[in-house]
């Protein structure tokens, strides 16, 4: 029970804890300046010992993440806490997570989809939502999970994904000196499908020019104004990628031309902002269509695709988690492989002894 100080006129919030043993412990937190306010701190605590389904949504976001911190990257962390602070939290936060219903999200859904967002971006808030609740379910016996009673607004339909053909490609990296930074960078993007997290990453250390092969065992991102180099996207973002000859040679020019480049220092010391600063102004000059950096792995896969290259391959190249990725992700593209079927089956039809014969 809250009670005030006598030296200091504040309150002090207490409450009690237990250990892993199962032993009970007095806990105090002091310096509240009203009674108020130091019962509502006394209320969550005893709500997170318990982690009572009878908490505000705001509260149960916050032991989610404590859940989940060794769990989930940084990086994704603080996506996933910001789109929820922006978009669940103003709605839901002080609802009690055991009180929102199917029909509340519903309501909740119908103003999302009149704020303009995407198909995709209204799939990833959706995502997060579920994934409280998810949680809830799973780890703290949430009784009703409203989430599965509702259909999931947004799509992560890829079918309108955006690449450039190998001609468009070719239109575009004409455009630029070969041998410099930014040349090298989109040369590697397009030829390799590595993440431009993964590229920025890169040291002279992990291209083995004897085997022709790109490591990949880490990704650069920035924060804060803090460069922060970590682990891949997945265990399966650990990689060897296997390079072309003319790729292999660019790459040890480029190389060379830094004579005394450290082996463990970036080889190219930039923010993604800046690569896809420079890819806009490119393509204006080249007059190509507008497309993101992150589109240009795409029309690597697109390129592999065409070529009958089979998906587990493209698993395995592009880093990705899960065969069902790849599919889900790309799978309208084979549908283009259909007539290569057909004509080859024409074509050993015709060639048989026995053509016309029933």
């Amino acid at each position: 029970m809250a009670y005030k100080e006598k030296d200091t006129k504040k309150w002090t919030a207490q409450w009690f804890e237990t250990n892993a043993k199962g032993e009970k412990r007095k806990r105090r937190k002091r310096g509240f300046e009203t009674k108020r306010e130091a019962l509502e701190y006394e209320r969550q605590k005893k709500l997170n010992n318990s982690r009572s389904m009878d908490m505000k949504l705001s509260e149960f976001m916050e032991v989610y993440f404590e859940d989940k911190q060794n769990e989930l990257k940084e990086r994704t962390m603080k996506n996933k806490r910001y789109m929820m602070e922006q978009h669940i939290i103003p709605y839901f936060g002080n609802q009690m997570m055991s009180e929102i219903t199917a029909g509340q999200i519903i309501q909740w859904q119908n103003k999302m989809q009149t704020k303009g967002f995407s198909e995709a971006y209204l799939r990833m808030i959706q995502n997060q939502l579920t994934s409280l609740f998810t949680h809830a379910s799973r780890i703290y016996d949430l009784h009703t999970n409203p989430c599965k009673k509702v259909k999931r607004m947004g799509s992560s339909d890829n079918r309108s994904l955006d690449f450039w053909t190998v001609g468009e490609y070719q239109k575009f990296i004409q455009t630029m000196e070969p041998g410099n930074r930014y040349y090298l960078i989109f040369e590697v993007l397009f030829w390799t499908g590595c993440r431009i997290g993964e590229l920025l990453a890169l040291t002279p250390k992990d291209n083995d020019f004897e085997r022709s092969q790109i490591s990949i065992t880490k990704t650069y991102y920035r924060t804060e104004r803090q460069d922060v180099i970590t682990e891949p996207k997945t265990k399966q973002s650990v990689r060897l990628i296997e390079i072309p000859e003319f790729l292999k040679q660019e790459i040890k020019d480029f190389i060379d031309g830094h004579y005394g480049m450290p082996e463990n220092e970036r080889l190219f010391p930039i923010v993604q902002e800046a690569v896809q600063h420079k890819m806009k102004h490119q393509m204006e000059k080249a007059g190509v269509k507008k497309i993101r950096v992150h589109d240009l792995r795409h029309s690597h896969v697109a390129y592999l695709i065409n070529k009958g290259i089979e998906p587990i391959l493209i698993k395995e190249r592009v880093g990705h988690k899960d065969i069902r990725i790849t599919l889900n992700t790309y799978g309208h593209l084979y549908q283009n492989q259909q007539r290569k079927v057909a004509d080859m089956l024409d074509f050993e039809k015709e060639k048989s002894p026995n053509s016309g014969n029933c």
